[in-house]
């Protein structure tokens, strides 16, 4: 801890906490204007000064940790140097270890003891912020009750919500209905200023199955469902979109052209396969690219209906550079129009935590070529975090609607909620469920949800392996 005159100094180099008198702090959130407004000097600051922006001042610490909210009370004990344990704010461990700048933020990704206070523009997604007063820093920055200094007003909020493998056919569609299935979850979903998914099925019978029992197909009413829902893009880059044939795969197509939904991954050629999807939110493109290293459907070619491919390990591999070529031009390209490259594979082994080795290659190469983040699907259960340039590749988020009721780990996954301010990624939440009997995913608590990540912690690159 630092001594209190040193502490305070250190505060004062970068932050310009907001005043709050008892009856502000009775009156609720801030004015919605309060991010351009000219903070004044605390009372146990007197080198505070005003000025023309603010931001919020974050408190950074350990992902691992359960969500943590401070009260107004709390929050400005810890900015003013006052000692606190994690029993005193609701968790477990001794003295909170609180350090201060920019330059401390790595203490949270290593020390769960840590309590990093920074300006709010520089979080990442390999650590956690805490809410102050109920109120996300990331997320609603104009109500957050305490402010830093800021050269610029904070850019604008983006939440992108990103979900695993859906399947509405076989036993799903026997038992229930895809608006049922999505009902538990469904205004989180919608929440959500872009909700991305991946389907994995056609959407048509009109065909011979091709994989036995395993061949998947739903109706072309889901899509009204999941446009209910929230979901704004799904990848058809995987290894079901071709399940019956050719003419099914065109009507699958079809469905998606009269449905709000944008599809990614496949199409009626090569180049419509390849083509990203460019969705525009608060001021903010998004630009997805999506491919199947799986097998099974169809690859795309310049006269055949099919799908992206990069052919890779586990299934279609050795590596072949060519693939690998048009997959890191296409996203090289794509990140010189868009500010958010998000690319979406479907790879992996299934039903393991642990990516092989041409996942690391191929994410690290999609980071490189421009890709913001990279969240993959296939293997039907939660795989390791992997980092590449410190840009997040999530390999697998695991089933969201599916009928695998064969194992625990098929009945679990998370979904991954992702903060941009701007172009920027700033935060990652990554929530756990579990399907039920109903094949509906419902949100996980306790031992259920604490098992589904450590999972998912012990397949993961540091920060985030524990």
């Amino acid at each position: 801890m630092f001594e209190r005159r040193a502490w305070l100094a250190a505060v004062a180099t970068f932050v310009a906490v907001a005043a709050c008198s008892p009856s502000a702090e009775q009156a609720g959130p801030r004015p919605s204007d309060s991010s351009t407004a000219s903070p004044s000097p605390t009372a146990s600051d007197p080198t505070a000064t005003a000025a023309a922006f603010t931001q919020p001042l974050a408190f950074a610490f350990d992902i691992h940790r359960p969500a943590l909210d401070l009260t107004t009370a709390q929050a400005r004990a810890i900015v003013a140097g006052k000692p606190i344990t994690w029993a005193a704010l609701g968790q477990r461990g001794g003295p909170v270890r609180v350090r201060v700048g920019v330059g401390q933020l790595s203490a949270a990704e290593r020390d769960a003891q840590a309590l990093v206070v920074v300006p709010a523009n520089a979080l990442r997604p390999t650590v956690q912020a805490a809410s102050v007063a109920g109120v996300d820093p990331l997320r609603d920055p104009q109500r957050y009750p305490l402010t830093a200094a800021a050269a610029t007003a904070p850019p604008r909020v983006t939440t992108v919500a990103v979900v695993g493998d859906l399947m509405f056919g076989r036993r799903v569609a026997a038992t229930t209905t895809a608006a049922a299935a999505l009902a538990p979850l469904r205004s989180r979903l919608a929440s959500a200023d872009l909700t991305i998914g991946n389907l994995e099925s056609t959407l048509s019978t009109d065909g011979r199955p091709r994989q036995g029992g395993d061949s998947f197909a739903a109706s072309p009413h889901v899509l009204p469902a999941l446009a209910a829902a929230g979901f704004d893009v799904l990848s058809l880059a995987n290894n079901h979109t071709g399940d019956y044939g050719q003419r099914t795969f065109r009507e699958t197509l079809a469905a998606f052209d009269k449905s709000p939904i944008h599809r990614v991954g496949a199409g009626a050629n090569l180049d419509q396969a390849w083509r990203p999807v460019v969705i525009n939110a608060n001021g903010v493109s998004f630009g997805f690219v999506a491919f199947n290293a799986i097998g099974e459907t169809p690859r795309a070619t310049a006269n055949r209906p099919g799908a992206a491919e990069v052919r890779m390990q586990p299934r279609t591999g050795p590596l072949n550079r060519g693939d690998l070529h048009r997959l890191t031009s296409t996203i090289h390209t794509l990140a010189q129009h868009v500010d958010v490259v998000v690319a979406l594979p479907h790879w992996g082994t299934q039903y393991t935590n642990v990516p092989v080795r041409d996942q690391r290659r191929v994410g690290a190469a999609m980071i490189a070529a421009g890709a913001e983040v990279v969240v993959g699907g296939h293997p039907h259960v939660v795989q390791g975090i992997q980092l590449a340039q410190r840009h997040l590749v999530l390999n697998s988020l695991g089933n969201f609607v599916f009928d695998m009721d064969f194992s625990r780990q098929t009945e679990e996954g998370v979904m991954a909620e992702l903060v941009f301010w701007g172009g920027d990624l700033k935060g990652l939440r990554l929530t756990p469920y579990v399907i039920g009997r109903d094949f509906a995913p419902r949100l996980a608590a306790g031992p259920r949800a604490r098992q589904t990540l450590a999972r998912l912690w012990s397949a993961s690159d540091p920060p985030f392996r524990r």
